[in-house]
């Protein structure tokens, strides 16, 4: 499935708790990630979580962002 949108796995992990599986992927996009998770979602049998990883530079990059921002009521 992965690789028929240009994506990779890159680690499968097993855990205990809520969630019982970790699988980190290398997608090419924001929306290659969506779609696979849709399509995952869509079949009822489990119910996959999209969580987009950043890298350090991404993070950089943000909080050098100053976005115009007013709190509710203000």
């Amino acid at each position: 499935m992965f690789e028929s949108v240009g994506a990779k796995v890159e680690a499968l992990y097993y855990a205990f708790g809520d969630i019982d599986l970790f699988i980190i992927v290398d997608a090419p996009d924001n929306v290659t990630a969506a779609a696979l998770s849709l399509t995952v979602n869509a079949t009822g049998a489990v119910a996959a979580k999209v969580t987009v990883l950043l890298t350090p530079e991404e993070i950089d990059a943000a909080g050098k962002k100053t976005p115009t921002y007013r709190p509710p009521g203000k």
